[in-house]
């Protein structure tokens, strides 16, 4: 038996991954799924039981601490233990900064992406060592590159990484391994319903979504990697060039990621 729980379950990645679990897994899973909206999670629960796995719908709120500890302590009281923490739950963002006259929704983005991996890892902890489990957190390409219009967005990411390459290193005594993906642009809703300057749902992307990655596709490479332990999940060709490229040609990253901007919203 093992124990998984996803948090960011409702739709997009995480509901993909959970789907792809319940396939692959079938009745050896039990799946905990954890977003804000019960209603959606159930649907995506509803699918997972179809393969005989058992599943726990627990709507939370990662940017609210007690709601975080709360979803652990009901996973490993409904389960016994914990063997795999997926922090997937985020929201996106994206305005230049000069656009923004209240900074109060880019603290809200880092509760939320930052913080609330942070809380759900934190009162996981002592279950993932004793089962010498898995912490996946899904990260973004825009948190290896800044990404221009995306202040608050790559911000939360590059704070999020590296929290959980420095637990990493704290965790190998442990056997209890960190997996970080960096997922490119999907082809989810994230960026339209993430904050616009006015910190209110934008209601359209920002970045260039010719080219998407399917989210089969992301939440499959998610599910191989963390099955293998890897430290990295890199999804792209471009993606892994640009972490290189980064180092050694600075200038013509930040060339090409100006150029991944959307023309409607590209400074003048």
């Amino acid at each position: 038996m093992s124990v998984v729980l996803i948090t960011g379950a409702s739709d997009g990645i995480g509901a993909e991954l959970a789907r792809q679990l319940a396939t692959t897994e079938g009745r050896d899973l039990r799946l905990v799924l954890a977003a804000r909206n019960a209603d959606k999670l159930e649907s995506v629960a509803q699918a997972c039981r179809v393969h005989g796995c058992d599943v726990l719908v627990r709507p939370t709120d990662v940017g609210d601490e007690a709601q975080c500890r709360g979803l652990i302590a009901d996973t490993v009281s409904r389960f016994g233990r914990l063997d795999t923490l997926v922090n997937n739950a985020g929201m996106s963002a994206h305005a230049l900064l000069e656009e923004v006259t209240d900074l109060q929704w880019y603290q809200d983005l880092m509760r939320i992406n930052l913080w609330g991996s942070v809380w759900c890892t934190h009162a996981a902890l002592p279950h993932l060592k004793a089962s010498r489990g898995r912490i996946v957190a899904v990260s973004s390409l825009a948190g290896l590159v800044g990404v221009p219009g995306r202040t608050a967005y790559s911000s939360t990411k590059f704070a999020m990484n590296g929290f959980f390459e420095a637990l990493r290193v704290e965790l190998v005594p442990h056997g209890v391994s960190v997996t970080l993906a960096y997922p490119g642009v999907v082809a989810t809703d994230i960026r339209y319903r993430g904050f616009n300057a006015q910190g209110q749902p934008a209601g359209r992307s920002g970045l260039d979504e010719s080219g998407a990655m399917s989210v089969e596709t992301c939440a499959r490479l998610i599910r191989e990697g963390m099955k293998a332990r890897r430290r990295d999940i890199v999804m792209s060709t471009k993606g892994r060039l640009g972490r290189w490229m980064k180092l050694i040609a600075p200038g013509l990253v930040d060339r090409l990621a100006l150029a991944a901007l959307n023309k409607e919203v590209r400074p003048h």
